[in-house]
């Protein structure tokens, strides 16, 4: 379902992949090679969404601003299932965790992940590549998470073109396989 107010209403690249039970209301912003998976909802009734390219929204994830600011999530982040995005940043290259929720104010920094299950309270801050995890949320750890997110982020996307083309099977497989070395060579040159 889509808002049926233009002036106002989602802004989708044509390259981005909606599931027919997601629903996007206000104004959203998706980028190229997104993709929005099944009864993820994404509310923007003030302020703004804005999602970054090759960023997925995985199944029942809930986005939603925050009263006093709007959303932000990178590219290549992968937000996974059951997660709550609330009124927060989240800078490119990260992975937050199922049934993970980021609150208002909230910042993740580049290149992190958010452990499954943890709830970073509202106006926290954590530095690019931390590990965070807990509730309440706290860095348990740093690495560079880049490469090994913007790998998921990608193979995302590549699933969201074959559920286009109506294949639910494309992670199986010699071909996966091959694609997948390809893909992680690309990655670690900097070239994807």
């Amino acid at each position: 379902m889509r808002d049926t107010d233009k002036s106002d209403g989602p802004t989708i690249h044509e390259s981005a992949w909606v599931a027919p039970s997601a629903q996007l209301y206000g104004k959203i912003e998706v980028g190229e090679g997104v993709s929005i998976w099944h009864n993820t909802v994404l509310r923007a009734e003030c302020h703004q969404i804005r999602i970054g390219r090759m960023t997925n929204l995985q199944d029942f994830v809930m986005v939603h601003i925050a009263y006093a600011q709007e959303t932000v999530i990178g590219e290549f982040c992968s937000i996974t299932h059951h997660t709550t995005i609330h009124g927060c940043t989240i800078e490119d290259n990260c992975l937050i965790g199922i049934n993970a929720c980021v609150m208002d104010g909230a910042v993740i920094g580049a290149g992190s992940i958010v452990a499954g299950g943890a709830l970073v309270p509202e106006g926290k801050i954590f530095e690019p590549n931390s590990i965070i995890a807990g509730v309440p949320a706290k860095q348990i750890g740093t690495r560079d998470n880049t490469k090994a997110n913007r790998m998921n982020a990608w193979q995302y996307q590549r699933n969201a073109e074959a559920y286009r083309a109506g294949n639910h099977r494309v992670w199986s497989g010699e071909e996966h396989r091959t694609w997948r070395e390809a893909k992680a060579a690309e990655i670690e040159a900097g070239t994807d």
